[in-house]
This record gives C-alpha cells, sequence and structure tokens, in this order.
C-alpha cells in the first residue's frame, strides 16, 4: 500500500533516519565494564548501565531498566572538575561518541569529565528489553520528559557517586535533536546543568512554515553548481515519462545499477523517494573534507554531485537521468565498491527509524511540505490529518500536533538562560533553529559553510574559519558558565 505523500514526507525527514530495524534489537548485557577504541586512538571509554525509573511521571509503574551510558576520565583529575555531559539522540550512543569530536578534543583544556548518555529506547536502553516495540503500552513511556528526566537522575546520580564529583558542574551538549535535549535539560533541570550547548537543534521546527526546511536544500544546491538544483527539480517529471513504459523501467534500473528492479508504480513512488532522501541526507552532511557521518563522502559531496548536473534546458530526459545516476553514486558509491544501489536503505543502521517514527507520532510533530517552485521537489503539501491516521494505523496512537510548543515554550523561551543555539547556513535543520541571539546568555551562533552540527566534528586541517572560531566561542562560554558556577557554591 502506498503512503500519502504527506506520510511519505514527513518519514523522510526523521532527524536522520534509518530503514534499518536490526539497529532496534537489544543486546542487553549485565553490569560490566567494556574499553572500547575507536577509529580515533583518543577516544576511549568505559560502559555502565543505570538503573532508571521507567516512568518519572507516575507512581503505578515501579519497574526499572538498564541505562547504558560511556565514561572517560582521561583529562579529569581536579576535585570539582567539570563534567561534559552528551544527551542522546534517537540512536546508538556509542555512533554518538565516536562523532563527538568536540567534546574529545576540548577535555584536556577544560580537565573534564566525559559522559555519554543512551536515550530510552535506542541502543541497548530498552525498558522492556526485547518487547520495548512490542506493543503501544510499553512504547508509551518513549517521550523526550522521561529522557530528560533519565538525564537529570543520572547526573544526580553521577555526581553523587563519583569521587570528586559533588561540587562538579555539568554542561549539556548535544546535537540535532541530542541538542533540542540539551537545550530543553538547561531549561527543564536547571539545577542539573550550569548550561548547554545545543548543536543544530531545530527546537522551533514544530512551529516554522512547513516549506522551511526544503528551501534550505534547494539553496544548498543552487549556490553549489550551474543549473543544479533546477536540473533536480526537472528530474522528477522525467522519471515519470521514462518509467511509463517497460522498456523505460528496465532502462532505468539498469542506469542507476539497482539492485531490485523497478517493475511498478509503487516502486517508482519509492524510487523517487529514495532519490529526495539523497538530496537532504547530502545537504545535511555537506563538509568541507572527507568523511563519513552517514555514507562515505568526498569534501563538499553537494558541489562534487553538482559537476554531473550542469545540463540547460533542452537536454533529453535520458540524458538527465544519466546525470542524475553519477550524482547519487556520489553518495552511495564513492569509494567504488558498491555492486548495485540498494533504494532500502539510505542512512545508516546506528540511528533506530522505528523509534523516532513512534516519537514523531506523539510529540515531535514538525510540518513538512513541498510546493516545487521555491523548492526543488514534487510538490506535496502537509495534511496533518493524513499523517496522524498513518500513525494510528502504525501505532494505535494520535500525535499532539502543539505539545511541543505547550511543554518547551515554543518561541517563549528568553527567560532562560546559559544555551549555546549553533546552526551551519548549509544545514536544512536551521529552518526551525534559533538563529539570532535571544539575550546575553541565550546565544545563536551562525556557522558559514557549516552543514549539520560541523562543530561538534573533530578538529579538522580543512575546517572553515568560522567553524574554528565558534568553537572556542563555545568554549569560552563554557569557562563563562563554570565560573558563575563556582562563585555560587
Amino acid at each position: 500500500m502506498r503512503l500519502t505523500n504527506t506520510v511519505l514526507l514527513f518519514l523522510l525527514l526523521l532527524l536522520l533516519i534509518s530503514c534499518d530495524a536490526l539497529a532496534l534489537k537489544p543486546q542487553l548485557l549485565g553490569r560490566h565494564i567494556v574499553r572500547t577504541y575507536s577509529q580515533h586512538t583518543s577516544v576511549s571509554y568505559k560502559t555502565f548501565y543505570f538503573d532508571q525509573q521507567i516512568d518519572h511521571f507516575g507512581f503505578l509503574e515501579n519497574g526499572t531498566f538498564k541505562q547504558r551510558y560511556l565514561l572517560n576520565d582521561k583529562h579529569w583529575h581536579k576535585e570539582g572538575g567539570p563534567i561534559l555531559f552528551y544527551t542522546g539522540n534517537e540512536g546508538d550512543i556509542t555512533w554518538f561518541c565516536n562523532n563527538t569530536g568536540f567534546m574529545w578534543d576540548v577535555a584536556e583544556e577544560l580537565g573534564a569529565l566525559l559522559v555519554f548518555a543512551e536515550h530510552r529506547y535506542y541502543g541497548e536502553s530498552m525498558p522492556f528489553g526485547e518487547e520495548s516495540y512490542s506493543n503501544a503500552k510499553y512504547l508509551n513511556y518513549l517521550t523526550s520528559e522521561q529522557a530528560l528526566a533519565d538525564f537529570a537522575m543520572l547526573i544526580k546520580a553521577l555526581k553523587k557517586n563519583l569521587p570528586r564529583a559533588q561540587n562538579s558542574s555539568v554542561i549539556a551538549i548535544g546535537g540535532s535533536y541530542g541538542g533540542m535535549l540539551a537545550a530543553w535539560l538547561r531549561m527543564k533541570y536547571p539545577s542539573a546543568v550550569v548550561g548547554a550547548l545545543a548543536a543544530s537543534a531545530p527546537i522551533w521546527q514544530f512551529i516554522v512554515p512547513c516549506g522551511e526546511f526544503y528551501k534550505v536544500v534547494t539553496h544548498d544546491f543552487t549556490i553549489s553548481g550551474t543549473n543544479c538544483s533546477s536540473n533536480i527539480r526537472r528530474s522528477w517529471a522525467a522519471v515519470d515519462r521514462v518509467s511509463a513504459t517497460g522498456e523505460g523501467l528496465q532502462w532505468l534500473s539498469q542506469e542507476f545499477g539497482l539492485c531490485n528492479p523497478l517493475k511498478t508504480p509503487d516502486e517508482v513512488y519509492s524510487f523517487k523517494a529514495w532519490l529526495q532522501e539523497t538530496w537532504v541526507n547530502l545537504a545535511m552532511v555537506d563538509y568541507p573534507y572527507e568523511a563519513n557521518f552517514l555514507q562515505p563522502l568526498p569534501a563538499w559531496p553537494v558541489k562534487v554531485v553538482c559537476r554531473n548536473l550542469h545540463f540547460d534546458t533542452g537536454v533529453s530526459d535520458k540524458q538527465l537521468l544519466n546525470g542524475i545516476s553519477k550524482a547519487v553514486r556520489v553518495y552511495y558509491n564513492f569509494t567504488g565498491g558498491a555492486v548495485c544501489l540498494n533504494t532500502s536503505q539510505t542512512a545508516t543502521g546506528n540511528l533506530g527509524f522505528l523509534g523516532w517514527f513512534y516519537q514523531s507520532c506523539t510529540e515531535m510533530v514538525m510540518p513538512m511540505c513541498t510546493d516545487g517552485v521555491v523548492d526543488m521537489f514534487e510538490p506535496q503539501p502537509w495534511n496533518f490529518q493524513a499523517f496522524s491516521d498513518e500513525c494510528f494505523n502504525q501505532f494505535g496512537v494520535r500525535p499532539r500536533e502543539d505539545w511541543a510548543e505547550i511543554v518547551y515554550g515554543g518561541r517563549n523561551i528568553s527567560d532562560h538562560s546559559n544555551i549555546i543555539f549553533s546552526n551551519g547556513n548549509l544545514d536544512p535543520w536551521m529552518s526551525g533553529g534559533v538563529t539570532k541571539s535571544l539575550s546575553e546568555s541565550l546565544v545563536a551562533i551562525m556557522i558559514d559553510g557549516g552543514a549539520h552540527h560541523l562543530d561538534l566534528r573533530y578538529n579538522n586541517e580543512f575546517d572553515p574559519e568560522s567553524v574554528l572560531k565558534t568553537r572556542a566561542l563555545e568554549v569560552h562560554y563554557f569557562k563563562q558558565w563554570l565560573k558563575q558556577a563556582a562563585t555560587t557554591q
């Protein structure tokens, strides 16, 4: 059965979605310590598990579960030294740990303990074990509010039980959804953290016009090559025309090297959705150096893609789609090792697609739409009712459209303090981010030439000056917050 345009468009935007449901299967381990090393030799951590309440806000469900967290104390030697606390996203915490180089880069300068806390219902932190996703009753405890309470409880326990931590000040750090959580943790539990860095955190995505996200994606491609975005806009109709015949379907499948040849209109529809998500992901990870955050990619991958899409309007459909196929391979086969392209896999198995879909179907309702005029995509209006119906069919729940704005304040957050909102002007999620400072302590930093939370990545010789200055400014605020906290203890 074909999903509605609205539902499909929304699913494409599930904050770095993953189509690999295997990422959701828990591997619950007994309490033990594991020392792990990533590709960066400076990254080593111990793994611990903390007994969390399943329900922090009611008194009937008294069960607990093991929340996983990672800890590194290499540079934490001083009594009351600071703690940098990563607020885990919608996926396996080890993946975020290995991709948040900023924390590792500044740990020595700050003498900081590093903690990476896993979000409930992701990775190994499953409240009901293998049954956690089995029904709506068990999924009922998958909310951002419960996750924030998890973080606050874990911080309290760490400060109580770790030697030298009783007087430690904690700074929350996160990117994307994790950045939203970092900001909200400071807002909701100001006694738990003295400040927060919310990188690429679209806390206002719930209330901005539905077309803003895709306008930014389109702008990235427009500035990256002549006729690039306009040729992508023309490609949708070209796919329809070519796929109208059996011969065309066969040609299209061969041209793109698809693992599973296209045979039906529904498969063509899914193929176009796969292309659409590819362009979105490329915009998010348009980094100035080779990286493998989602896929192994060249430096400035959108520019590399656009080299294949410089055609004028007189080009034939097949010539245009030949360019599209070459562009797509930049994302899926930069290393040259792919035998064929699988349209059912787009992002990464380290992220939890089903969990985020559920969160989107309850409180994380971010309206998305396209019109094919100010953006390079096919027109797809936002239809809340259609999305609500799909959520009910999938989970037996319906979304609360305004809940995130009510519980977290929407734009009325100026009474809060000590939060940095960083955004890159190439990142589509900046459309729902805080891009202008709201006060002296609610600071917005725009990173020219920055994609999705570029400032949280490791220092790199090809970093633009803008992100180097951003990181330095972020550390400056960290030190300021720590100094303020020290004077009040």
